[in-house]
């Protein structure tokens, strides 16, 4: 099971004062639209979303078909191949990508511990 890109989504109070405080760490904007509320960070591989207003918790995500990059990959695993694949491991998800679709969908999990799992898929 290939995930793809993985970042950090952070749901953040203020997103020009945190966009500072990451930028101060040596991270540099690499794609959003901040009057949308979100802009997306980069320091080498490491990938870190801060989002205002957008979600209540902080969110690991994972990106099939994308490298850190946000370059589409030859090959991946569809985010519905990996779907099947966690529901046959007895995973609950809490949302679903339809099946008979193809192209950009998502699902959703919580962890043991209750964090957000987001598995994203844009291509």
């Amino acid at each position: 099971m290939q995930l793809g890109n993985f970042s950090l989504s952070l749901n953040v109070k203020d997103l020009q004062e945190s966009k500072k405080f990451y930028g101060a760490l040596g991270f540099v904007p690499f794609h959003g639209d901040e009057e949308h509320g979100f802009v997306i960070l980069k320091n080498g591989d490491c990938v870190l979303g801060l989002f205002q207003g957008m979600f209540e918790k902080n969110i690991l995500t994972f990106n099939p078909g994308w490298n850190a990059n946000a370059e589409q990959l030859e090959t991946f695993t569809d985010v519905r191949d990996i779907q099947r694949q966690l529901k046959g491991q007895g995973v609950s998800l809490v949302s679903e990508a339809d099946e008979s679709t193809s192209g950009p969908a998502s699902i959703t999990m919580v962890d043991p511990d209750g964090n957000p799992v987001l598995i994203d898929q844009h291509v």
